[in-house]
């Protein structure tokens, strides 16, 4: 098979309705991020797109759930996460909005042109309305038990419990996420996409693999497959909303379209923008047969990229995608990552509280990669791989090395036999590029970042085992020959560490004084010349102490009012539940250890670095006591100050941020995740126990 002229690469657009978390990086980003740098590196013509996905009703519910409109939810968020992904060093060529102008004309068009080929089905059917809020109901709206798994707070499109692609009639006994309450049937007229004519054709193109030049993940082909097998039906692409692209027909007013076909049209234009920017033509790398395209998403994005969007494709005469190698969740400390019970690492926090180790979150989370089933995130693992496998192994052999060339060299390659140094060495090294990139070609990160560690081991070896630091006395030629050897290891590893380590290459090609030699992949005659002059050693990362990890840990509890993680595990998890499940039984004795007190707030303010935390002064009438409480997301500081407040007076003390808390502040949790103040019986003094 023949190599492709071009490369597009794409990224799940992420709702501009949240800040990112370590999951989503690792699922959609991180990966895409490796492949394309690998590509550069290579020398291959290739887009990498991505942008805020801003319409549909994950928009809307969220500002209603923080009081604002949906332009000030993706104004907000499309900064913090475009911001957050460049501080991270994921490098699209383009991160663009689906909100722009030039995205609204690309969708409107595209439907227009499908329209007008005859591809749609004009349908006037009974859809869910809600008559409190005189509204009919998308899809996200709609909550309902999932006929597949019995969860109860399936959405309308999906249940994010068992991933089973939904209709909101296929749920059992639906309700409004606006009113809580059952919606009735009302007449309207939508346009569908019939995907049950493209059964057959997509049976051979997914199942039998037939015009496909690549495999595709297991996890990816059997959710396709069980999609198609149950049989395809006709899904509208249409939907009763104020909020997204108009429907550009006439007598459609108050329709949009479908996020599904909206969204992912957003690539197209995102590299429209692109070739505008960049004096470019954007058609052959969404028209031309020898492009390669790839879409990088989670696992609960497999249909829509797999089956829905390749249709609008084929039918407007688009290329396909090669490969869509979608990976697994990441949970968290033991528990589903979840954004709206704020149990995640967000990344711009991250960024923050760990300045300059963006590299260290990188391999972490490569090392830790779901490709192919669901992986874990922890702080205590996250530590280990910075100690045991950045500092000791990396870091360590790169300082050595460094160290003994100025202390023996002068800071200079010291001469040796280039010839003898490529059969000492050299095998090594390309058999390190070849494990790599094929990894890399086969959509294995995780294996390919494990292969450029493997190098610096295999110098850290080498190097104990020359020990030039006693040659050097006896056999200087033989000492010179051995730091020649790793100083070419240390620079053909910022080669080949550079999709995964960016920010790291860089520090080890600054302090070989190599900037200004392109990072080629595979340079096979890339040497550092005998008589180079070294910059000076510093340290590449610095270990991570126990104390710095105590402190996230304590962090992420205290931004869980109401549950531990061992009472949260089965849980269902959603922002449609209407109630939080009931625990395990406890007896009297449990509750009786529990010392309950009322409380009023004093004073209120903000924890510096901390954007989760709130440091509050309570009186318990007794005495005053320091609390801190993961409410900041909730609360602004004047809103607390006054409060009464219910107390768990006798919980053990811990810091957050260097700061003891000696409390724990009660709070309740409604459906859409808003916090309420449990306040004691009206009355009752500061320090009365609560029974």
């Amino acid at each position: 098979m023949s190599a492709p002229k071009r490369y597009t690469v794409t990224s799940a657009l992420p709702y501009a309705n949240g800040p990112l978390h370590v999951g989503h990086i690792a699922g959609a980003y991180l990966p895409g991020d490796i492949y394309v740098r690998y590509l550069r590196q290579r020398g291959h013509d290739v887009v990498y797109v991505c942008g805020s996905d801003e319409h549909g009703a994950a928009i809307t519910i969220q500002a209603k759930k923080e009081g604002t409109t949906p332009q000030a939810i993706i104004d907000k968020y499309h900064e913090i996460n475009k911001q957050a992904f460049k501080d991270l060093g994921i490098d699209f060529d383009i991160y663009h909005r689906t909100s722009s102008e030039l995205h609204r004309e690309t969708a409107s068009n595209y439907f227009k042109d499908l329209y007008d080929k005859g591809v749609f089905e004009e349908r006037e059917t009974e859809q869910y309305y809600d008559e409190d809020f005189s509204q009919f109901l998308a899809d996200r709206y709609i909550v309902g038990t999932c006929p597949n798994c019995g969860n109860d707070n399936a959405y309308g499109d999906q249940c994010e419990k068992c991933g089973t692609t939904l209709s909101p009639d296929e749920l059992i006994s639906p309700r409004s996420m606006l009113s809580n309450k059952p919606p009735v049937k009302r007449l309207t007229k939508h346009w569908y996409l019939p995907l049950n004519q493209y059964e057959d054709w997509l049976r051979s193109w997914i199942i039998k693999g037939e015009g496909r030049t690549e495999e595709w993940k297991t996890n990816v082909a059997g959710q396709c497959r069980s999609w198609i097998e149950q049989g395809l039906h006709p899904r509208s692409i249409t939907r009763d909303l104020d909020w997204g692209v108009p429907v550009p027909l006439p007598g459609a007013e108050g329709k949009v379209l479908y996020v599904w076909l909206d969204a992912p049209i957003g690539y197209i234009s995102a590299t429209k923008q692109w070739a505008v920017d960049n004096g470019k033509q954007w058609e052959p790398y969404w028209k031309d047969a020898d492009t390669k395209l790839v879409h990088f998403i989670g696992k609960d994005n497999i249909v829509f990229h797999c089956i829905i969007f390749p249709v609008i494709l084929k039918a407007n005469d688009y290329i396909l995608p090669t490969n869509v190698p979608a990976n697994e969740f990441m949970n968290l400390e033991g528990r589903k990552l979840s954004t709206s019970r704020n149990w995640a690492v967000w990344v711009h926090e991250y960024l923050r509280d760990f300045p300059g180790q963006e590299d260290v979150l990188r391999y972490y989370l490569c090392s830790n990669m779901p490709e192919t089933k669901d992986s874990e995130f922890t702080w205590a693992d996250f530590q280990a791989k910075n100690n045991n496998e950045l500092v000791a192994t990396l870091g360590n052999f790169v300082n050595r090395v460094m160290v003994l060339t100025h202390k023996y060299f002068d800071g200079k390659v010291p001469a040796t036999d280039a010839l003898q140094s490529e059969g000492r060495v050299w095998q090594s090294i390309l058999g390190q590029y070849t494990k790599v990139e094929d990894a890399i070609e086969a959509y294995e990160f995780k294996n390919a970042q494990a292969e450029m560690i493997n190098l610096a081991r295999f110098g850290n070896q080498y190097l104990t085992k020359e020990e030039p630091w006693k040659t050097i006395k006896t056999n200087p030629e033989a000492a010179a020959a051995v730091l020649f050897d790793c100083l070419q290891i240390i620079n053909h590893i910022a080669i080949i560490g550079q999709p995964f380590l960016p920010f790291t290459s860089q520090k080890i090609r600054q302090q070989l004084n190599a900037t200004a030699v392109p990072v080629e992949w595979n340079a096979q005659y890339v040497q550092l010349p005998t008589g180079h002059a070294l910059n000076q050693p510093e340290l590449l990362f610095s270990k991570i102490e126990d104390e710095t990890i105590q402190q996230q840990v304590d962090t992420l509890h205290a931004s869980q009012p109401m549950t531990t993680p061992t009472e949260e595990k089965g849980a269902i998890e959603t922002t449609a539940s209407l109630y939080e499940p009931m625990k395990a039984e406890i007896v009297f004795d449990d509750f009786a250890k529990i010392d309950l007190r009322a409380g009023t707030i004093l004073t209120a303010e903000k924890v510096e670095k901390a954007d989760k935390l709130l440091k509050f002064t309570v009186d318990l009438g007794f005495e005053q006591r320091t609390i801190v409480s993961g409410v900041a997301m909730h609360f602004t500081p004047e809103q607390c100050v006054g409060q009464r407040v219910s107390i768990v007076a006798n919980l053990a003390p811990r810091k957050l941020k260097g700061i003891e808390s000696q409390g724990m502040i009660l709070l309740a949790e409604d459906s859409a995740g808003k916090l309420y103040f449990t306040e004691p019986t009206v009355g009752a003094p500061n320090g009365a126990v609560i029974r």
